[in-house]
């Protein structure tokens, strides 16, 4: 059986949303929510919308998978290695559905928790329930505050995460995503593929080519990951906007799972997630990113991603394009390995960049770069 889900995910409480959940407990494909889309036009230009009474009727039955969720997701995460670790942990489910479940799924698992914001408040405390660095200071001064292990949040309806060191130290979600990868692929021998979307961190390529495995690469939207999840034995499969699953799990981005992956990662370490990520830029070398959003008009949006699909540049600050990828948006491949993505947005009047470099000079062109090509044009 299939599942609706209403959520506005890390959006501000203003507003709400209608997710389909296919009967494989994935994000509906396109050929899925085509369908759905095909139908509802045809239902608003009939004006006839069918109401039935469900209410006291069969259709309607209250369930608790609490129990059910937690079993399967201890049979993913090592309970007796978090248990033995005794992490002190700080929670921020940010007001939203994971409150009240991660902080006992931790305390399963034999954490120390504490918790923020771990109550229903549909206005989600006045800010929005994204877990991004400027949305967790508070998570971070009480980390600092209670010298705990690490800092862990969810968004809205805990499909995506975040996570604070213990020394307040932001964790990116390409970070996390790396240490999940090393951690599966070190420590527990997983075996499969890495999967990435086009704006996601090439280090999870050079992790993969160190263990033989392969990596690959998909359009920006959890729905193509788990496309790829269905069909192959996948280790991680991630995006740059804080989504994460794993072999064994259902092919869907689960913040829950995700935070306690990155506390099992830290217990099988016995370090902090900053000292585990110098090990890895030790071996793999160090990856600089950033996202900008530059808002353009319509019109504008589609005119110079066109310009920068029909004329890529023959090089970057000296550095040859190899390769331009077109599967999501434009993506401009160095011959350093270093590349710059350029995809309008779905939902807004903006063209988002990615960029991305193994040199902080090289970054800071490919920034400079970035901003001067794709920049409001006058008109």
């Amino acid at each position: 059986a299939g599942a609706i889900m209403l959520t506005a995910s890390h959006n501000p409480p203003e507003y709400n949303g209608i997710k389909f959940i296919p009967e494989y407990a994935g994000p509906a494909s396109p050929e899925i929510t085509g369908k759905i889309e095909e139908f509802i036009g045809r239902i608003l230009a009939s004006g006839r919308i069918l109401q039935a009474p469900v209410e006291g009727t069969s259709l309607v039955r209250d369930i608790d998978p609490y129990t059910e969720y937690v079993k399967h997701i201890s049979s993913l995460a090592d309970f007796e290695r978090l248990r033995r670790k005794k992490l002190r942990v700080v929670l921020d489910p940010m007001y939203g559905a994971g409150q009240g479940l991660m902080d006992k799924v931790l305390a399963q698992a034999g954490c120390a928790v504490d918790t923020i914001h771990n109550f229903r408040d549909t206005l989600f405390g006045g800010s929005y329930p994204d877990p991004s660095e400027k949305h967790l200071a508070e998570l971070r001064d009480r980390v600092l505050k209670s010298e705990a292990d690490l800092g862990l949040a969810l968004d809205g309806d805990a499909d995506r995460f975040g996570a604070i060191d213990h020394d307040g130290t932001y964790i990116t979600a390409n970070q996390v995503l790396s240490l999940v990868a090393v951690h599966l692929l070190k420590n527990r021998g997983v075996e499969g593929c890495l999967v990435r979307t086009v704006a996601t961190t090439h280090l999870l390529d050079e992790i993969a080519r160190d263990y033989g495995i392969e990596v690959v690469e998909t359009p920006v939207g959890f729905k193509y990951i788990a496309q790829v999840m269905m069909e192959r034995a996948v280790v991680v499969g991630g995006e740059e906007s804080g989504g994460l699953s794993i072999l064994g799990h259902i092919p869907e981005k689960d913040g829950l799972l995700a935070d306690l992956l990155l506390a099992e990662t830290v217990a099988y370490e016995e370090k902090s997630l900053g000292d585990i990520l110098a090990e890895i830029y030790e071996k793999y070398g160090r990856f600089y990113t950033t996202r900008l959003d530059l808002h353009l008009a319509a019109d504008k949006k589609d005119e110079v991603l066109k310009s920068l699909r029909d004329n890529p540049p023959a090089d970057i600050s000296g550095d040859k394009v190899v390769e331009v990828r077109t599967v999501d948006g434009i993506k401009l491949v160095l011959e350093s390995g270093d590349w710059l993505l350029a995809r309008p947005s779905g939902t807004e009047p903006l063209v988002r960049i990615y960029v991305e470099s193994r040199d902080k000079a090289r970054f800071s062109a490919l920034e400079s770069y970035a901003s001067k090509v794709v920049a409001p044009q006058p008109g």
